[in-house]
């Protein structure tokens, strides 16, 4: 990922709604969810929430796939991945260890989505 990817992504997760469809869209995993059930989870109102998702989406952090009349939304996960690992790239100083509680995490993370896909 490059600075102005990370930006971006940083800067879409930077709002309030937005960060909440972001982690909504991870709980739903590989099935995602409607406009119209993220707007009613959230209590967003749907003008409202097409901004939000257009500005993910830019990002690259959620994806929009056509089924019919309904557009479902996904959590980019692999985007995500590739932005943490863009800021923790020279994590601790040379020392990996101090870094190992995150990267733990994201083994535990690859797994459960390849199980998934």
């Amino acid at each position: 990922m490059e600075k102005e990817e990370a930006l971006d992504a940083l800067a879409a997760l930077g709002q309030e709604t937005r960060l909440d469809v972001f982690r909504l869209l991870v709980k739903a995993g590989k099935e995602g969810m409607t406009a119209g059930a993220i707007a009613d989870a959230l209590k967003v109102l749907p003008n409202t929430l097409s901004a939000h998702l257009s500005a993910l989406a830019r990002s690259g952090l959620v994806t929009a796939e056509r089924d019919g009349r309904s557009i479902h939304y996904t959590a980019s996960l692999s985007t995500m991945q590739l932005l943490v690992t863009y800021l923790l790239e020279d994590c601790c100083g040379g020392n990996p260890d101090l870094c190992a509680p995150i990267a733990n995490i994201f083994t535990s993370c690859t797994s459960i989505e390849d199980e998934v896909t």
